[in-house]
């Protein structure tokens, strides 16, 4: 199996690459010690049954670079094709400002097409290619060399498998007229804002038992401090301090390096130095900020006032549609999807795009009393009042 290890040989592989109407890609990366992913392979094929049809590329090697890729990348006249691309993506996307288009994920189509929610490649293979797929290297530590050649065959299957699996699937969904469902996934797949991390937001993720404005206010603070600390340095946000360390520090609103020192959760690293100051900081600008600018905890909807007997309505009516479609229900709407409709909210993804097509539409008709379901043997039906 062939290793690409300069940019020349990078460069000629992305150019035969460009004779075909494909190529498919997967990555393998660490992210334990860093906030970044860091790319350590890069696996790439296109359908050919020629001997350096499938390589890999080494990024780890001084001076290469991944220009090449990206300009294949940028070609729109070859479908990159990957699986479960979130992670890949966005290591891209930092790297440099890049999206692959047109992009093609087979989980995304997998689910599309009946395979269930979120379906691993190693059931795709099997179901699909009908091989076993060796999984005794999925806990290898990527960025140490040299790669065994059980390594290299265990990395090079993620993309030589993907190529039967990508025909496929782009054949089931032309059959169903449903390339248009993907189509909508992936958009959000290629859009910035899903992986952008705004520090003056993280704040929403910390979960805490008080929604008292001025606590959140300090929770915000904190959280913003930790996760720009975290940037700019290239490590893991529970490295400067943990969630529950964060809440004890809003609680407890310390005012100097000494009131550290008295806390049961923060780290030794973040009781000195500039974490200890940053912390300080965002204390104090959490306690001072204006009334006007005080946060709001987003209240979600479990203070909805939910319809019991529309919502259990919804739920039938989702599983006689997840039955009728082969998408996973839980693809289609959430339990609180439904609740929420249930409770008259409408901006609910259930009711956008393809969902709406599938389930939505119907969903509100039933709500409007429009329709009725009916039970016929073991199936539900939509019955038109």
């Amino acid at each position: 199996m062939k290793t690409l290890t300069t940019t020349q040989a990078l460069a000629e592989f992305c150019e035969r690459a460009r004779e075909f109407p494909y190529v498919t890609l997967d990555t393998e990366f660490l992210r334990e010690r860093t906030y970044y992913s860091k790319l350590c392979l890069v696996q790439l094929a296109y359908p050919s049954d020629d001997a350096d049809a499938a390589v890999l590329l080494d990024p780890l090697v001084d001076g290469l670079s991944l220009e090449p890729l990206y300009e294949l990348f940028r070609n729109e006249n070859v479908v990159k094709v990957f699986h479960a691309a979130r992670q890949d993506l966005e290591i891209f996307y930092f790297d440099a400002g890049v999206f692959p288009k047109p992009l093609f994920d087979t989980q995304v189509a997998a689910m599309v097409c009946g395979f269930g929610e979120q379906v691993g490649y190693e059931t795709l293979v099997r179901k699909i290619v009908h091989k076993p797929l060796d999984k005794s290297s999925r806990f290898t530590d990527w960025s140490r060399r040299p790669l065994s050649d059980a390594q290299k065959t265990y990395a090079l299957a993620d993309v030589t498998h993907l190529r039967d699996i990508y025909e496929y699937l782009a054949a089931e969904l032309k059959g169903s007229d449903r390339a248009h469902w993907v189509e909508e996934e992936l958009e959000i797949l290629t859009n910035p804002e899903t992986y952008d991390s705004h520090p003056n937001e993280s704040w929403r993720r910390v979960k805490t038992r008080s929604n008292s404005p001025r606590f959140l206010a300090i929770v915000r603070e904190l959280a913003a401090f930790r996760e720009s600390y975290a940037q700019s340095r290239n490590i893991p946000r529970n490295r400067v301090f943990k969630d529950d360390a964060l809440v004890e520090l809003a609680t407890i609103k310390p005012k100097t390096h000494a009131d550290l020192g008295q806390l049961r959760l923060l780290l030794r690293e973040a009781r000195k130095g500039p974490i200890a100051d940053g912390i300080v900081e965002a204390v104090e600008k959490g306690l001072a900020c204006p009334q006007e600018d005080l946060p709001v905890a987003d209240q979600g909807r479990g203070k909805v006032q939910v319809n019991p007997a529309l919502a259990e309505l919804l739920r039938v009516l989702l599983k006689a549609k997840t039955e009728s479609s082969g998408v996973a229900a839980k693809l289609i709407a959430s339990s609180s999807d439904l609740d929420a409709i249930a409770a008259g909210m409408r901006d609910v993804p259930a009711l956008v795009g393809w969902r709406r097509e599938v389930f939505g539409a119907d969903a509100l008709r039933l709500c409007e009393g429009r329709v009725a379901l009916a039970a016929k043997g073991q199936t539900v039906k939509v019955i038109e009042l």
